[in-house]
Order: C-alpha cells, then structure tokens, then sequence
C-alpha cells in the first residue's frame, strides 16, 4: 500500500466513523495533485463498498473565499448517491464531525460536458435546474486545514439535498436566495455569488474534471457552489434554502 493509499483509508476511515483526524499536511508535504488523487483513491473505496458516483461539486466559488485561502481558481470534489439526503428529510448528527450548510444551485446534466466550454455551451447540456444545499463537513480536527487537506478531504463534501427540478431557460445569474435556520433567516444572498453567474461554475467543473481524466455525465448532478458563508449545524434544527423562481429545499437535524 503506499502512502497516498494509506491517507486516503485515513480520511475514509474519519467520514464513516465520524471522528476527526489530524491535517494531512502537518506530517508530509502534500502537492495538489497528491491532494487530488487521495480524494479518487477515497471515493473510490467508497465504490467498492457498493456507493455509484452521481456527479461532482464545486468550492470556493466565490472571490473572497478564493482570496481567504490564498487560491487563484475552484476546487471540485465527487458525489456518491449515499451523499444525497431526501428532500424533507432527515439526517443524524452523530454521522458528523463538524456538519456545515451552504445555499447553492444544483444543475441535472441531460449530456456529457469535458474540457474547455463556455457557459452556453455548458447551459445546453442541462436537463433541469433545482434549488440545493451541501452539507459540508471537514474531517480535520477543529476545523482547520490547508488546501491540499480540503481537497484530500473531498472538498469537505459529505451530503446534499435537492429541491424540485425546473425547466433549465431560467436565467439563475442573479437569483435572491433565502438560507433559513428554524423559519428565521440565517444568510441572505444571490446566486451572483456563485462566480457572478453559476453557469460559469459548471463550465469551470467541465474544464477542471478533464484536467484529471473525467467528465460530467449525462444524468449527473453538480453542484455550483456556496452563494454565502456556511451555517453550523446542531441537533432539532429545520434547515430551508429558497431560490427566487425554484422554490425551496429542505431538511431537519437529528440527534
């Protein structure tokens, strides 16, 4: 087994038994690439424990965040169909380490996207359009980590909810978004967060997945983004994202 074999079962290990690890990146140098290939190496014995890859996200979609982490472009992580949390429903906290939300966009990809393309180009290969948000949760302890370490860490992508899918000719370039804790606002922002325009965000998912190998499949669902800072989870709370024109996705927390 080599190392990046036995930090991938490391991070593995934390997300299944919800319980935080050391930053990777304190013991060894790590490269972005070395960081990368742990997260495949992770979803890919989560695969082999019976989990179907459904798609992929994006982080640090927004300028600021770029600039806090000291990043010039996105980082993207994969989503298994295990990850995704049913509309209304409900999750328990105890699966967690450190159990974040983020209002995003999710996109329905109805043909497969590689490489280099516009947003309009990217626009043309979805089927649908949906309200989401992304629960997030690093596996580090208190929450600290370099890039390398949130990208080994699969871009912190733990689950995601989904809302009601709407035909794609909406323009979602700036759409108010409402992020709801117990029926009181928690963030209120726009999906011009997202890179100005989400579209933009599943364009830079095409090219940054072919930068390693893949594509966006038809049939996958990528998430553009975070439109605003993350919310804390903790038990009995009702979590609601509203997007201006898709309506609005849901789900409690348990113990």
């Amino acid at each position: 087994m080599s190392d990046l074999d036995t930090l991938a079962k490391s991070v593995d290990d934390a997300a299944r038994n919800a319980k935080a690890i050391a930053q990777l990146s304190m013991g060894i140098t790590l490269s972005l690439e070395d960081a990368y290939t742990i997260q495949k190496k992770m979803i890919g014995l989560r695969i082999a424990r019976g989990e179907r890859r459904v798609g992929m996200k994006m982080g640090f979609t927004s300028r600021a965040k770029m600039i806090q982490m000291g990043v010039s472009d996105m980082i993207w992580g994969r989503l298994t169909d295990k990850m995704l949390v049913e509309d209304g429903g409900r999750i328990s906290l105890a699966k967690y380490v450190h159990p974040r939300v983020e209002p995003e966009i999710a996109y329905l990809l109805k043909a497969p996207l590689a490489g280099p393309v516009t947003p309009i180009q990217a626009l043309a290969a979805v089927e649908a359009i949906a309200p989401a948000i992304e629960i997030i949760d690093s596996r580090f302890d208190n929450f600290k980590f370099s890039l390398e370490d949130v990208v080994a860490d699969n871009a912190s992508s733990t689950g995601f909810v989904v809302g009601p899918w709407s035909k794609p000719d909406i323009d979602c370039s700036n759409l108010g978004m409402l992020l709801e804790i117990d029926g009181r606002a928690a963030q209120i922002g726009s999906s011009a967060a997202i890179l100005g325009n989400p579209a933009r965000s599943l364009a830079a998912a095409s090219r940054m997945v072919a930068e390693h190998g893949e594509r966006l499949e038809a049939g996958w669902i990528v998430m553009a983004g975070g439109a605003t800072e993350a919310v804390a989870l903790t038990a009995g709370m009702s979590v609601r994202n509203t997007v201006e024109k898709l309506g609005s996705v849901s789900f409690t927390v348990g113990a």
